[in-house]
């Protein structure tokens, strides 16, 4: 037997061998990792979905914190990660579109180097004030800023999330005096906004919605185009007569690229499961999320599409990671 021929005869025996070292994945603990604080809304689906991954799959989920730089630095350290199935990121349009739109290179293309395993969540954005500001609705709100001299500051989750650019636009949109105030997250952004250290923020509905039930803060409006079914109760901001005004986010999972066609099957198809069962369907729900399930090939079309609508925005706006 020739040279040729033990190579060959080599890589028939071990495909087998490889084929079933990812079919049995994971065999080790698995890392979610979240580029904010922890309390945002991505940290909240992380959790929610972990016990219920660890029950289909046999392998602790641990979710890791991993804040900074508008959520770049934790998507850089999976876009940079080994693709063995180890660790994935939990991801959302802030740190996945809106950061790379408004501070240039990264260094990497998210939409090259993080393939998708599934969207997981939709996450209505909405404007909310501490209850000591008094305000009731957006008009007031718009009223009140202008009588205050200086201008007032608003809060978000971090540097080019889409909180900040929900803010963004409305200064743009109403001519208000605005100061932004990035957080490292929404949780520590939320505290903030309770212990009325920042009379307003810009934050998604799930991390809002707790403080909110039992009046620690006040929502004013959902910054979607349209009332979201899971509270049409709350108006948008675009009916309390700002034009042209919509933001939403999302929540979605995505692998280093290079992870295995098996691993990304079984955890597409394991994901899917989580986000169908009662006890994370309902409480995504409750909490002012709605489940999302895409597959991966759609969730990338998704981003894909997500950046064309952007990045025109961005560049008319003039949003820059500076202020």
């Amino acid at each position: 037997m020739n040279r040729r021929h033990v190579i060959a005869a080599a890589a028939f025996l071990a495909a087998p061998f490889a084929a079933r070292a990812q079919d049995a994945w994971p065999s080790r603990p698995v890392t979610l990792l979240v580029p904010f604080a922890a309390g945002g809304s991505n940290d909240v689906v992380a959790r929610l979905i972990a016990p219920v991954l660890e029950a289909r799959l046999g392998q602790p989920f641990v979710v890791e914190n991993r804040p900074g730089g508008g959520g770049s630095l934790g998507m850089g350290m999976v876009a940079r990660g080994r693709a063995d199935g180890s660790v994935f990121l939990i991801s959302s349009a802030s740190n996945h579109v809106f950061h790379p739109l408004v501070s240039g290179d990264l260094g990497y293309d998210p939409r090259e180097a993080l393939p998708a395993i599934a969207m997981l969540v939709d996450v209505p954005n909405v404007l909310a004030v501490h209850p000591g500001f008094g305000v009731t609705n957006v008009q007031e709100l718009i009223a009140k800023v202008r009588a205050t001299r200086g201008g007032v500051s608003f809060a978000s989750s971090g540097v080019g999330t889409s909180n900040h650019l929900a803010g963004e636009l409305f200064r743009l949109r109403t001519g208000v005096d605005l100061t932004h105030v990035p957080y490292r997250g929404g949780g520590p952004a939320i505290n903030d906004l309770i212990a009325g250290t920042v009379p307003m923020a810009f934050m998604n509905l799930p991390t809002v919605a707790p403080p909110a039930s039992d009046g620690r803060v006040r929502i004013l409006a959902v910054c979607t185009a349209e009332r979201v079914s899971i509270r049409p109760d709350l108006p948008t901001v675009a009916e309390q007569g700002v034009a042209d005004y919509a933001v939403r986010s999302w929540t979605g999972l995505f692998a280093p690229r290079g992870t295995p066609a098996p691993i990304v099957a079984r955890f597409t198809a394991a994901v899917r499961e989580a986000l169908a069962a009662p006890q994370v369907a309902g409480r995504l729900v409750a909490i002012g999320s709605e489940p999302l399930y895409m597959p991966p090939a759609e969730t990338e079309a998704f981003v894909r599409q997500e950046f064309d609508r952007w990045a025109p925005v961005v560049r008319a706006a003039g949003i820059t990671t500076q202020g």
